[in-house]
């Protein structure tokens, strides 16, 4: 038998279609022989509390083996599972194309895309999930939103707590009183003719979700820089890439998500644009997870192929065209937290190789889990634990004592300002806030406000 880990990981698709993949006797016996190898290997035991839990489970069983764990506590092993992709990519030197073939996150997957279709989804998980829709009626009413959902109402979140088990202390994402394909209509973009990249390049920047309903800042951002140096861009936001109702085990679902945006996408593609992701979560559900749900597609796998995440694409305009100058170093430095589903798109660290073309600038990396798995951390039964997994990531970032903390994943970079603030007490940390990457390039640009 071969060793693990001596060549690059492979990842089968996801046979979701095949009857096999929902009978529950497989599925159990699966999970059984994926338990019983990863019970003698035990190397995830730090990644987060999936691989713990297992671990405990066995250790407290009458037997201390595998057999000794009542198979209906598999389910526990599953619920702690953020589907961060970590112990595939990092980890396990079991993963495809070792003959055990081992894919710990997708066999998780499995197990819950089959207990929703036994039980189905709750009420409330699925409206959250529904991100599109949450976004654009927050839109409307984000000053009473952002009043209701903010973790220092202690009149509003308790309610929040018992109608939508949302964790009273977790901090929510605030939301913006536009979209951001609404911003850019209004502030434009004009590529800038000097720069090295200028009719090389146009790119159509995926908004996501979240930058298109929450944090526009980003989406701005990224627009200014890509501008800056010479690239003409769109803003499309046809719909969810599908992550959140990936997380519910909805694949159904997000294989709608995933013919709906291709076929609003490929389009620019056609014209030459290239498409660029504004959150990683989506560059991996673009980039990876879609052709893995609808193998054998030929428009999923075209657009697979032309979408970039963010930093990855600014990297590449650096390494093949060249960037504008004048970038100004940014004072005091940067802790950069590598977002999981950065990790996991295999392109390597991104976010720092950016921030490192900012001359003068300690860019100090951080590669621990933030903990916070979308809405996963703030439910109630898990925000204690997203803590904890996030903890030393926060440490690392407090030691680091830089003037800013940034994560590609803007989720990540809120739990990690939220963890340090209850790791050391001070509600009034600086950094005040974590930033995205491209916002401190943008601001070694000088093409932002100064603000900390």
């Amino acid at each position: 038998m071969r060793e693990g880990s001596l060549e690059a990981p492979v990842r089968h698709a996801l046979d979701w279609q095949n009857p096999w993949f929902w009978d529950e006797k497989a599925l159990e016996k699966e999970m059984e022989r994926v338990f019983d190898i990863c019970h003698g290997c035990r190397r995830c035991f730090n990644l987060c509390d999936s691989f713990p839990r297992l671990f405990d489970l066995i250790d407290n069983g009458p037997t201390g083996e595998l057999d000794g764990v009542d198979k209906a506590d598999y389910a526990k092993v599953e619920e702690a599972c953020t589907l961060c992709d970590m112990c595939f990519m990092t980890k396990c030197p079991y993963v495809p194309p070792h003959e055990w073939a081992l894919d710990f996150p997708h066999l998780m997957l499995r197990h819950r895309a089959v207990r929703a279709r036994r039980e189905g989804t709750e009420f409330v998980a699925r409206q959250l999930a529904d991100t599109d829709r949450t976004g654009r009626l927050a839109t409307f009413t984000a000053g009473l939103a952002n009043w209701v959902t903010d973790e220092k109402n202690s009149l509003t979140r308790p309610g929040l707590q018992r109608w939508a088990g949302i964790h009273h202390g977790a901090r929510l994402p605030r939301y913006a009183g536009e979209t951001f394909e609404i911003r850019a209509r209004r502030e434009g973009a004009v590529a800038d003719r000097t720069a090295p990249a200028f009719g090389k390049r146009k790119a159509v920047l995926y908004a996501t979700c979240f930058v298109n309903f929450n944090n526009t800042g980003i989406g701005a951002a990224a627009r200014a820089v890509l501008a800056k140096n010479g690239v003409e861009t769109e803003v499309a936001h046809p719909a969810c890439c599908g992550m959140p109702k990936l997380e519910l085990g909805d694949l159904p679902a997000v294989a709608e998500a995933a013919r709906r945006v291709s076929e609003a996408l490929l389009p620019w593609v056609d014209k030459g644009y290239d498409i660029v992701a504004l959150t990683p979560s989506c560059a991996l559900m673009l980039k990876f997870e879609w052709p893995l749900i609808l193998p054998g597609d030929s428009a999923i796998e075209r657009l697979s192929q032309a979408t970039f995440d963010l930093s990855e694409y600014v990297v590449d305009i650096a390494k093949k065209e060249g960037l504008t100058p004048g970038l100004k170093p940014i004072e005091g430095g940067v802790s950069v937290h590598l977002a999981c589903h950065a990790r996991a798109q295999n392109m390597g660290a991104k976010a720092a190789e950016m921030l490192r073309l900012v001359p003068q600038t300690r860019v100090a990396v951080i590669e621990r889990c933030s903990g916070h798995g979308g809405i996963w951390g703030a439910r109630t039964e898990n925000f204690a634990t997203a803590v904890k997994v996030g903890k030393p990531a926060a440490q690392a970032a407090i030691k680091n004592d830089t003037s800013f903390v940034a994560s590609e994943c803007p989720l990540a970079a809120d739990h990690l300002m939220q963890v340090m603030e209850l790791t050391t007490g001070d509600q009034k940390l600086k950094p005040t806030r974590g930033h995205h990457p491209i916002e401190l390039l943008a601001r070694a640009y000088g093409l932002m406000e100064q603000e900390p």
